[in-house]
C-alpha cells in the first residue's frame, strides 16, 4: 500500500528526496509520515504532516534540513533532505497511523502506525 522510492548513496552535504505512492486511494484524510532505523538502532520518526499539508512536525534531529510535504492529487508523500550528513545514513519508512489516529500527527510521532511502507536505503558517506 505504501511504496517508498528515492534513497541512495550520496556525499555529506547533498541531498535527495524521498518519495512513497500512496497506493489505491487509500489513507484519504489521514496524517502521514517517515521514520528512519540505522543499524543497530530503534526505528525513530523524522516527520509527520496532516492530511491539508498546513500543519506538518520535524524531529530534532533534522529540523532545518528536512522538509516534509505531500501531493494528495499525486497520492504522493516527499521528504526531501537537505544538507546530509553521515548520521542520517539508515533505511527510511513512509507511515500511516492506526485508523483510530488517523488525524493526529501527534500519535505519529509517538509510534502509533498501522501501516509500514517498505524501507529505502539513503548512505551519506564522508
Amino acid at each position: 500500500q505504501l511504496q517508498a522510492s528515492g534513497g541512495g548513496l550520496v556525499q555529506a552535504g547533498g541531498s535527495l528526496r524521498l518519495s512513497c505512492v500512496v497506493a489505491g486511494g487509500t489513507f484519504v484524510s489521514y496524517v502521514m509520515g517517515w521514520f528512519r532505523q540505522a543499524p543497530g538502532e530503534e526505528r525513530e520518526f523524522v516527520a509527520a504532516i496532516s492530511w491539508s499539508g498546513g500543519s506538518t512536525y520535524v524531529a530534532d534531529s533534522v529540523k532545518g534540513r528536512f522538509i516534509i510535504s505531500r501531493d494528495n492529487a499525486k497520492s504522493t508523500l516527499y521528504l526531501e533532505m537537505n544538507s546530509l550528513e553521515p548520521e542520517d545514513t539508515a533505511v527510511y519508512y513512509c507511515a500511516a497511523p492506526i485508523p483510530k489516529y488517523r488525524t493526529a500527527i501527534s500519535a505519529l510521532q509517538r509510534g502509533y502506525v498501522g501501516t509500514w511502507g517498505q524501507g529505502t536505503q539513503v548512505t551519506v558517506s564522508n
